[in-house]
């Protein structure tokens, strides 16, 4: 007691140098590795993020900058405007017609190619290269492909007796034709990602599962399915992202088109009438207001992705815990 008295009572040793150094790098280094990131951030993402939002609160032009000081009115505007919620319908419209039927395509392509096939490598690269191929490219070619007069399709459809499509004219098949090119482009994509968590699922797993006699679909739907899971929630969440500000393929679908998204606007997207209102119009306030509008939208949509995933994952973990506890009693 008397020695652990003295010993408190005695005065610290100041650090040395050297010590000093070493506390300082344990403290503040993590916080110099990230930083890059959170600088990089800053400068292309959040700046121009805020800048949109000033730019949203004028009546600005691309030439003069700056205009009159118009507070929400643009905001105003736009949701009263029908070409707007036009744009919205064409992009959820597109949107659910290639993320769902994509979705479960990269999921049956990855399920196939984690199986013991023959040349696994040259499967796996085969489905990469649409997605290496440029969009303008898939856009150009998918046009002609769904030409009205001499497309592919057409001419495939006449030889068998059926009337020719108005892909370019009428709205459905539009989307359909873009949404097809969206699946081509990204399904491959999507697929090697879950086909990657596959992989990482132990194979303990399908071997127990197996000697209990469950057959593939049963393995699928039981293991494969929920330990990919948290992959999956990746890929909806990105392909919703990327899915609601489609730009590329409406703009090239139809390139002859003095109006940008159809004559009709009736493939028109939310960024494409976004780029007509900046760069044809001349409405960069406007512009700015939709672009903060989709990016709430999406922010909004993201959320709601994770409850209800997280909601799902809860309980089909409740439930593993349950069959778990009557295993064991």
């Amino acid at each position: 007691m008397h020695v652990s008295t003295v010993e408190r009572s005695r005065p610290r040793q100041p650090l040395t140098r050297r010590q000093r150094l070493s506390r300082a790098d344990v403290r503040y280094s993590p916080y110099l590795y990230v930083a890059p990131f959170f600088v990089l951030f800053a400068l292309v993402g959040l700046f121009p993020l805020l800048y949109t939002f000033v730019v949203s609160l004028n009546d600005w032009n691309l030439l003069t900058g700056p205009g009159e000081w118009v507070g929400l009115a643009n905001f105003q505007r736009e949701l009263t405007d029908p070409l707007f919620w036009n744009s919205i319908f064409n992009t959820f419209s597109i949107f659910l017609l290639s993320s769902i039927p994509q979705l479960i395509a990269a999921v049956a392509i990855a399920a196939v190619l984690d199986t013991n096939l023959r040349a696994k490598s040259f499967w796996r690269l085969s489905i990469i290269v649409p997605y290496v191929v440029t969009p303008v490219a898939v856009a150009l070619i998918f046009s002609n492909v769904f030409g009205e007069k001499y497309g592919l399709v057409n001419n495939a459809l006449q030889y068998f007796g059926a009337d020719p499509i108005m892909w370019k004219t009428e709205t459905l098949p539009s989307h359909l034709a873009i949404a097809s090119m969206v699946n081509w482009r990204w399904t491959g994509y999507n697929a090697l990602i879950l086909l990657a968590a596959m992989q990482a699922v132990p194979r303990d797993l399908y071997e127990s599962a197996a000697i209990d006699g469950a057959g593939a679909v049963r393995r699928f739907r039981s293991i494969t399915i929920p330990s990919i899971r948290p992959t999956m929630i990746f890929v909806i969440i990105t392909a919703t992202i990327g899915g609601l500000q489609i730009f590329t393929e409406p703009k090239l679908f139809n390139a002859s088109s003095s109006v940008p998204g159809g004559p009709q606007r009736q493939y028109q997207t939310t960024v494409l009438y976004l780029w007509d209102l900046a760069f044809n119009r001349q409405q960069f306030g406007r512009a700015a207001a939709v672009a903060w509008i989709l990016f709430l939208l999406i922010v909004a949509i993201g959320l709601i992705n994770f409850q209800i995933s997280r909601t799902i994952s809860t309980s089909a973990t409740k439930k593993s815990r349950q069959t778990k506890r009557k295993a064991v009693a």
